[in-house]
């Protein structure tokens, strides 16, 4: 078969247009699983604690939001200064509330923005 110098010849497969889907990729998890139950646990500590020192229900204990991430980006120091500043309104003594929320975050990893609610 000979061809002349100026063309080439083409193959052409036949296919079937499919509309342009994604394929679900599985979802990596960045933490594991003792990670994220060691911080649900300190999470319902803490809201036990906060039911103590408030001494009242949910529904009545005042807006108040301890965010661990935040304190986690904090020196020691500035973790007890936020904390007591959190605290504030509380009339009975926290010190022990205090230094439990930051003997339990030690060696907490920071989440990242995706996991956190």
């Amino acid at each position: 078969m000979a061809s002349e110098p100026g063309t080439q010849s083409r193959v052409m497969f036949q296919t079937k247009e499919q509309p342009a889907q994604r394929k679900l990729g599985k979802l990596t998890v960045k933490y594991n699983r003792k990670d994220l139950q060691r911080r649900l646990d300190i999470e319902e500590w803490i809201d036990g604690q906060l039911h103590l020192l408030y001494d009242c229900e949910e529904e009545e204990i005042p807006e108040l939001e301890i965010d661990i991430d935040e304190l986690l980006e904090l020196t020691d120091a500035e973790q007890r200064s936020r904390l007591q500043e959190l605290l504030q309104e509380c009339g009975k003594p926290k010190e022990d509330f205090i230094n439990g929320v930051l003997y339990r975050i030690k060696g907490l990893r920071k989440m990242s923005g995706s996991l956190k609610k």
